[in-house]
C-alpha cells in the first residue's frame, strides 16, 4: 500500500513539474485577470462611473448619441455594459481612423476617453486564454496548451488526494510546523493550502476542461449555436436611388426586452450588413449564466424579433457554455465573489511554486548528499511528502 503511494506521488509531482513555468503563468495571469475590471477601475481614471450626483443611468441610445456628437462619422459597432462603477464602452469604427473604444461615463453621457488600442482587460483575457499565440482561423496552439492545464488541475487534486490520507483534517486542525526545517514547512504549506483549495480546484479544472472541449469544437467548426438566419433578400425596403433607413437601437432594445423581460441588456451588436441582425444580449434572473445568456436578434428593417434565446431553452452543452466563465473568473456574485477567486487564485498560484520547491529541494538536495545517508534522507523524505501527510 505504502509503494502505491508512492508512485501517487511521482505522478502527482511529474503531472505538473514537465509544465511547471506554463502551469504558474497560467495561474499567475488568471488570478490578475478576476481583478482585470477593478485593477483598469484603479489606475485609469477616464475609466470610472463617477456619480457625485447621484443620477440615473442614462438609456443605452443616449450614450451610443454622445458618441456620434463626439465623433463625427463615427459608425457604432458595439455597445458593452459594465459593472456600475465603469464606463459604459461603445466600439465605433471612423473614416480615416482604425477602430477604438469610447468610454462613456453611464450616468452623465459624457465621452471621458477614446482608446484606440488594447485594453488592459483584453491584454489580460487574451494574455491568460491563449498566451498571445496567433489563431490560425478557428484554433490556437496557445489556447490548447490554456486549456490543457485543466488536466493538470484535475489531475493533480485527485492525486493529491490520494496521497494526503485525511486531507480533512486540515481544515479542523490545521498544521504549519515553523520549526522543522524549509522543506516540512513548505510541505505542510501546501497540503494545508491544497486541502482548502480542493473546491476552488475543482472548478477551475472542470471549466478549463470545457474550454479544452469548446477548443476542439473550434478546431472542427462545430457551433455551439446555430447562427440565425439572415435578412431574407425579399424583406429587404425598396428604394428609389435612397438609402433606407434601419431603425433606431432605442426601437431594438424595446423589441427586444418584450419578447424578453427578464433581460437586462449588457451588450449590443450593430448589424454588420444589410442583412444582418441587432444582436441584444444581457443578463437575466439566474446568476450562474453569463452576461451573453439572454439574446434577442431584432430585424433592423423591422422591427421584428426574429430568434430568442434564454437559459430555459438551453441544451446541456449550451448551459455548459453559458456558465462557464462566470465560474471560472467568479464573475457570479459581483465583486465579492471576484475577491474569492483572486483570494484562491493567488493561493493555487502559491502551490505551483511550493510544489516546485518541494521537488527543487527533494531532487537536488538528493543529489549532494553521500550515498550512505540516502537511506535516512528517503526516509525523512517519506516523513515530510507523505507520512508527514497525516498530522
Amino acid at each position: 500500500m505504502a509503494l502505491d503511494r508512492k508512485r501517487w506521488f511521482l505522478v502527482h509531482g511529474w503531472l505538473s513539474l514537465p509544465v511547471w513555468a506554463v502551469f504558474c503563468f497560467v495561474c499567475l495571469t488568471g488570478t490578475i485577470a478576476v481583478i482585470s475590471h477593478e485593477l483598469t477601475w484603479l489606475t485609469n481614471p477616464a475609466a470610472r462611473a463617477d456619480n457625485p450626483d447621484d443620477l440615473p443611468a442614462q438609456p443605452l441610445p443616449a450614450l451610443v448619441e454622445a458618441v456620434q456628437k463626439s465623433v463625427p462619422g463615427a459608425e457604432i459597432r458595439q455597445v458593452m455594459v459594465f459593472e456600475p462603477y465603469l464606463v459604459t464602452a461603445i466600439g465605433f469604427a471612423a473614416p480615416g481612423k482604425p477602430p477604438a473604444l469610447a468610454y462613456v461615463n453611464p450616468y452623465t453621457a459624457e465621452v471621458q476617453a477614446i482608446n484606440q488600442g488594447i485594453t488592459f482587460v483584453g491584454f489580460m483575457r487574451s494574455l491568460h486564454g491563449w498566451l498571445l499565440f496567433p489563431w490560425h482561423h478557428s484554433w490556437s496552439v496557445g489556447y490548447y496548451l490554456v486549456a490543457a492545464m485543466s488536466i493538470v488541475t484535475l489531475g493533480a487534486m485527485i492525486t493529491g488526494i490520494v496521497i494526503y490520507r485525511r486531507f480533512w483534517r486540515a481544515w479542523t486542525r490545521p498544521q504549519l510546523r515553523f520549526d522543522a526545517g524549509a522543506r516540512v514547512l513548505l510541505g505542510d504549506l501546501h497540503r494545508l493550502v491544497g486541502a482548502w483549495s480542493l473546491w476552488f480546484l475543482l472548478v477551475i479544472g472542470a471549466t478549463g476542461l470545457w474550454y479544452l472541449v469548446q477548443a476542439v469544437l473550434w478546431h472542427k467548426e462545430l457551433h455551439v449555436w446555430d447562427e440565425p438566419a439572415m435578412v431574407a433578400q425579399q424583406e429587404l425596403p425598396m428604394t428609389t436611388g435612397e438609402v433606407p433607413a434601419q431603425i433606431g437601437l432605442q426601437q431594438a432594445i424595446a423589441a427586444a426586452q418584450r419578447a424578453i423581460p427578464e433581460m437586462q441588456p449588457r451588450w449590443v451588436s450593430f448589424p454588420e450588413h444589410k442583412r444582418a441582425h441587432f444582436s441584444i444580449a444581457g443578463s437575466g434572473d439566474n446568476f450562474l449564466y453569463d452576461a451573453y445568456a439572454w439574446r434577442a436578434f431584432v430585424n433592423p428593417w423591422t422591427g421584428a424579433v426574429e430568434e430568442v434565446r434564454t437559459p430555459a431553452a438551453m441544451n446541456a452543452l449550451q448551459t455548459v457554455a453559458h456558465i462557464a466563465d462566470p465560474l471560472h473568473y467568479g464573475t457570479l456574485g459581483g465583486i465579492w465573489t471576484k475577491a474569492i477567486w483572486f483570494v484562491f487564485g493567488v493561493l493555487l498560484s502559491a502551490m505551483s511554486i511550493t510544489g516546485f520547491l518541494i521537488w527543487s529541494k527533494r531532487t537536488f538536495g538528493q543529489a549532494r548528499k553521500p550515498a550512505r545517508k540516502r537511506a535516512t534522507a528517503a526516509e525523512a523524505e517519506s516523513g515530510g511528502g507523505l507520512e508527514g501527510a497525516q498530522p
